[in-house]
């Protein structure tokens, strides 16, 4: 398919790649959560409904089930370490895949309640590990198990390298998507029903600030990530919105189906890979995504 670039904004001219977008996968109900694992030279992304996680091979184009079930698995990401970290909305937990595949449990509850169902998830160089908890897991049984809300409200948690729970911010609808800033002292995080990002400052003991960083002006926000450039990369519901750290809206890629989440990878980081609603999109570009947390080049 033609890649659809929309420019608004001097600033995006310097974003190209390929005249085409690749079609990896389409055979997914609702996709989510792409996480690059260079050490497998592969993929790996949340079909929710279908409870299985799945592998596309680099090397060989092949597309195989990697977890099922998988626990209704929705976000991924990488630790410091290399290790797969999974928000599981079926079973309420954050879990990291060890190296020989057992599953460690690493947030199940807050005050000794049952968290709502974590559903997107970053890691900071310093090994701690922020995710959101909206309800989407435990409101039906499409994505997750119908279950009553424990916790008062739908928090932003950090797991501190040694292990403790914490709520970094507690003023969110249903908070989604989160990245850091290339420096790692903002965190971005989406309110889906506020069709909004809001921008937090990142210090020792938590969060401050919240401010609105940018509206959402097609549907709502989703997943986000950040290039080698700090620019921020959206999804949208129809296709991704990239924005200059001053919140300025510069371009867009526009897909046919409403976009769930995104990451960069391949062995530049100059990969662009996009779920959308059934598939799994590519789009080889000229700009790299932002250093893991592993990266400490």
């Amino acid at each position: 398919m033609k890649a659809e670039l929309v420019c608004l904004d001097d600033r995006f001219a310097s974003i190209g790649g390929d005249e085409y977008l690749e079609c990896l996968y389409d055979g997914g109900r609702w996709l989510e959560g792409p996480v690059y694992v260079p050490a497998w030279r592969s993929l790996v992304f949340s079909d929710i409904p279908n409870d299985r996680l799945l592998r596309w091979d680099e090397q060989s184009g092949q597309v195989s089930p990697f977890r099922q079930p998988s626990g209704y698995v929705n976000g991924n990401t990488l630790d410091t370490q290399g290790r797969l970290i999974s928000c599981s909305q079926g079973e309420r937990q954050v879990v990291r895949t060890e190296f020989d595949g057992s599953l460690t449990v690493l947030a199940s509850h807050f005050d000794g309640k049952r968290l709502n169902s974590p559903n997107d998830v970053v890691v900071k160089r310093d090994g701690s590990i922020w995710f959101t908890d909206p309800p989407y897991g435990i409101t039906s049984n499409y994505e997750g198990h119908r279950a009553e809300q424990e916790q008062t409200g739908c928090h932003v948690y950090r797991i501190s390298p040694t292990g403790e729970l914490t709520v970094v911010a507690d003023d969110f609808v249903r908070p989604n998507g989160l990245a850091f800033s290339l420096d790692e002292s903002r965190l971005y995080v989406v309110d889906t029903p506020g069709k909004h990002i809001r921008r937090f400052d990142v210090k020792e003991d938590g969060l401050t600030g919240g401010e609105v960083f940018a509206p959402c002006t097609a549907g709502m926000f989703d997943g986000i990530r950040l290039d080698a450039e700090g620019r921020i990369w959206a999804a949208t519901h129809e296709g991704v919105h990239m924005f200059d750290p001053d919140g300025t809206l510069i371009g867009k890629l526009l897909l046919p189906d409403v976009v769930s989440n995104l990451c960069f990878g391949g062995p530049k980081r100059n990969r662009l890979f996009v779920t959308a609603t059934t598939s799994v999109w590519s789009w080889l570009l000229t700009t790299d995504g932002a250093p893991p947390p592993y990266d400490h080049r």
